[in-house]
Parts: C-alpha cells; sequence; structure tokens
C-alpha cells in the first residue's frame, strides 16, 4: 500500500451531518415516511429536524452518500493517508466545520465550497428495528457550483490526479454539469467512473440527469429496490435481477476500451456480478443498516483504486457493509482486519 500516492480516488456529493436516533412507529407517522427509504425533506417535514432533536436521544456523524464511501476506502487502505479527495458544499457554521473535522480525523482530503447564504446540510437518520429512514435536508449541499469551484485550476489538478471516480446519484439533484466534467474527463483519460442509483427518486425523478451521465459509467452501483425502479423507468420488462443487471450494462457507453460493471446489491442475498455469496450475519448483531451500502462501495472503491480483480472488489465491500451494519451510524472500528 505505502507506494499509493494520494488522491488516487475522488469523489464529489452532497456533505450531510447525519443526526441518527432511534425513533418510534409515531414519529415516523407523523411524517409519513417509511422505515427504510431515503428522500429529500421538503416543507412538511421542517419541523422534523427540530423534534428529532429535542425528543431523542442523537448522534452526529459526518455523512452524506459519497463521502462515506471514500471515508471508508481510506479506512480499508489505511495507508498512506489522503488517498481520498472529496468535493462538496457546506455553510460557514458549526456544522460545517464538525464536517471538515470529521474528514480531518478520517484521513480524507476534503474541498469544501464554503458559502454563507445556506446553512451546512443535514440528514435525519431515524431508526426504527434494523430499518432506517433518511431525510435529507441538502441546504448548503444543493448550492455547488461548478464555476466557483471544480473549474478552479487548483481543485481541477487534483481532479486529474484521481485515478478511479466516484460520485452517489444524489449529486444528481445538485450539479450534473459538475458531474458530467469529472465523467467525460474519466473517459477521455481511460480511468474509471463510477456511479450509483442511490435512490428510486433519483431514476424516477431525475431520469435526464442520470441517462446524460449514463453512457459514461464504467461501474454503476445499486440495490434491489433502486434496480427495480430504474429497469421500470427505463422499460425493461423484467424484475429478474440480474436480466436488470445484463440490460443496464448494455445501455450505450463512450469509452468502448472497457465493458461496464454493474454491481447490485440484495441485502442478505447474493450481490449479482456474477454472483459472490454474502457474509452471514447474525440479525440479533445488525445495529443500524444506516451506511452498509455507503460501506459496500467504499470497501470496493478501496481495491479497485489497488487495481485489484473484481472478485476481491466484491469481497472487500461484502466484507466493509458486514463491519457497519453491527455499529450505529456509518461507523468503523479502529482498522480492518481483511485479508
Amino acid at each position: 500500500n505505502a507506494t499509493l500516492p494520494p488522491n488516487l480516488l475522488f469523489g464529489m456529493g452532497n456533505p450531510l451531518l447525519d443526526i441518527c436516533a432511534v425513533v418510534d412507529k409515531d414519529f415516523l407517522d407523523k411524517y409519513s415516511l417509511k422505515p427504510n427509504d431515503q428522500i429529500l425533506a421538503d416543507d412538511k417535514h421542517k419541523a422534523l429536524f427540530d423534534e428529532l432533536v429535542k425528543k431523542f436521544k442523537v448522534e452526529y456523524h459526518a455523512g452524506g452518500a459519497t463521502q462515506n464511501s471514500i471515508k471508508i476506502a481510506q479506512w480499508m487502505i489505511q495507508e498512506p493517508h489522503n488517498i481520498g479527495t472529496f468535493f462538496g458544499c457546506i455553510g460557514k457554521d458549526n456544522f460545517g466545520k464538525i464536517l471538515k473535522e470529521k474528514a480531518q480525523e478520517a484521513h480524507v482530503d476534503a474541498h469544501y465550497y464554503e458559502q454563507d447564504e445556506e446553512p451546512t446540510g443535514t440528514c435525519a437518520a431515524c431508526i426504527t428495528g434494523d430499518n432506517r429512514s433518511l431525510v435529507a435536508n441538502l441546504a448548503a449541499a444543493n448550492c455547488y457550483k461548478r464555476d466557483k469551484h471544480l473549474d478552479l485550476e487548483e481543485n481541477w489538478k487534483l481532479v486529474e490526479k484521481a485515478k478511479v471516480y466516484y460520485i452517489a446519484g444524489f449529486f444528481l439533484t445538485v450539479s450534473v454539469e459538475s458531474i458530467l466534467k469529472v465523467a467525460k474527463h474519466a473517459s477521455e483519460t481511460n480511468k474509471l467512473f463510477c456511479l450509483n442509483l442511490s435512490a428510486p427518486f433519483i431514476s424516477q425523478f431525475f431520469k435526464d440527469n442520470l441517462m446524460q451521465v449514463m453512457p459514461y459509467v464504467d461501474v454503476l452501483f445499486g440495490n434491489e429496490t433502486e434496480a427495480a425502479t430504474f429497469a421500470k423507468e427505463q422499460e425493461f420488462e423484467t424484475k429478474d435481477i440480474k436480466e436488470i443487471a445484463k440490460k443496464a450494462q448494455a445501455l450505450p457507453k463512450v469509452n468502448k476500451k472497457r465493458e461496464r460493471i454493474v454491481v447490485f446489491t440484495q441485502g442478505k442475498d447474493e450481490t449479482t456480478v456474477e454472483t459472490f455469496p454474502v457474509l452471514k450475519i447474525d440479525p440479533k448483531d445488525i445495529v443500524d443498516t444506516n451506511g452498509a451500502g455507503d460501506a459496500f462501495v467504499g470497501g470496493f472503491l478501496s481495491q479497485l483504486v489497488q487495481e485489484k480483480p473484481l472478485d476481491h472488489c466484491v469481497k472487500a465491500a461484502h466484507y466493509a457493509a458486514y463491519v457497519v451494519i453491527q455499529r450505529a451510524g456509518c461507523n468503523f472500528p479502529e482498522k480492518p482486519d481483511f485479508k
């Protein structure tokens, strides 16, 4: 590992401070939340954040899907530090300060675009049993501007240093022009561009943005629910997860030098790539599935940047998810025990 250069892995997304709490069904019903879902906050959720903090015991964690995955990849690699670069927008406030500290602690080279019109984004993680309902209030995260940050020479240099790029689909709602600039660079230089379907609403309501980026995608991640929604929106006319993966793989692609890899997870069931068995876990050890998907991607990326074979990437992905699922939030012990 010691030979790996810094800034090898590049991520761009919505930096959010996660506010995690175990809640009851009444709380979910009050804000019409599903037990296992992720949505963007709208007007009816305005009071949710305050109520969560007042009524329940909360924990704060540095979050946002892409940032979590970059953090996990760094944790899996351990040394050297700053393998991962992360771009996103925060506010000039206390939550922003916490995010900066947490990124440093995780040895991630975060370069935030800081502005003072909007406060740092937050994500309420409402946990019931082993389900979690995520409500993201993007706020500052929504203010990322390509011309104010990505295009700046010193920032673009960091983009060019990377060999693997990862962006969660959530960022498609924020700055598709930033994603396209990075995706085209990856394609032109024959580097790897990875995207996550992230949530059913992305395939439904941000379909145009998603399909603008799809021709540049070398590795596509998603879970079974996201895959099903994607298939429906693309009129694939199949519910079979392997068939959906094949059809997603066959979608038009700009860089013909490499085939698209599609990685769909199915919770406790096998991950569809070819199919790889999942590490079995006793249900009573599951603390919180929040962050398991991000951890899976982080584990995968940690091996991808080291040019390890695909089955190795998947094993590391399963390992990272297996560790994180047994802890609250997207957290992990000091060192991984992955061989």
